[in-house]
């Protein structure tokens, strides 16, 4: 929770759910309802329903003990639902391509927004993928959204053979998808230090732009051995990152 907090805390969150545990069924829910105590949890309303948040310790709890086993973050904090202040780059790779391509296509992202003087971190999915995070000042999602957008569709554009920014599945062979959906109002993406229902428990990890280069898979971190990470981290990669108010420039 010590890492995870930073992170979590007092953002709107969709919860997936496996009270059988991760072989048996799952369920993705993103309202307050029966089957999960609610004495510990932040509740929001919004449009007749009540989404979720937590703020400490017992609120992480009570979604564990309710069979949660993914938590995933809306770009937005619950205070602010119709700005975001995080959009998150999905890198998700197509068929014919390997973990090599994923850590090229999350360094392109990197360096292309760093031309335009903007910084990013990155984390591991816990699946397939990595996801390259940009913190920003507070920006209607309209333009939040746009802007993810013109990224995706301008890396797909100079390097088409590399990358698509298109939905269809049959435009992915061969490339990476850079899926920009998670940036709208209610979308949502995987929680840094969030467990994921997969075989072998991988987590959702930040990490140090430099480590990619070592890093064998976005799975490589499990509840099993990431305890031994943290604890011979000296800094934690994302220390920074909620001191970044970036503005978004305007896409040529």
């Amino acid at each position: 929770w010590t890492w995870m907090r930073p992170h979590v805390a007092g953002r709107p969150i969709s919860l997936l759910r496996c009270p059988e545990g991760a072989a048996g069924q799952c369920f993705f829910q993103k309202h307050a309802a029966a089957g999960i105590a609610s004495e510990h949890l932040h509740l929001v309303p919004e449009k007749g329903d009540k989404i979720i948040s937590i703020d400490d310790l017992d609120g992480l709890i009570s979604l564990v003990q309710a069979g949660v086993l993914e938590i995933h973050t809306r770009g937005t904090t619950a205070d602010d639902l119709e700005r975001a202040d995080r959009l998150v780059f999905d890198l998700d790779p197509g068929p014919g391509t390997g973990w090599s391509d994923v850590v090229a296509a999350a360094r392109d992202v990197r360096e292309r927004l760093a031309g335009i003087k903007l910084k990013t971190f990155v984390k591991t999915s816990g699946g397939k993928g990595l996801h390259v995070v940009l913190p920003i000042r507070p920006t209607p999602w309209d333009e939040a959204k746009a802007f993810a957008r013109g990224v995706a569709e301008a890396m797909a554009a100079d390097m088409p053979k590399r990358y698509t920014a298109a939905i269809a599945k049959n435009k992915r062979n061969n490339r990476i998808f850079i899926d920009y959906l998670r940036n709208s109002r209610e979308a949502t993406a995987v929680a840094p230090y969030s467990t994921r229902a997969r075989p072998g428990a991988p987590v959702s990890v930040p990490i140090d732009w430099p480590e990619l280069g070592g890093l064998e898979s976005a799975g490589r971190y499990t509840v099993l051995n990431l305890p031994a990470r943290l604890s011979r981290l000296r800094k934690d990669p994302w220390a920074t990152i909620g001191r970044f108010k970036q503005k978004l420039p305007k896409l040529k």
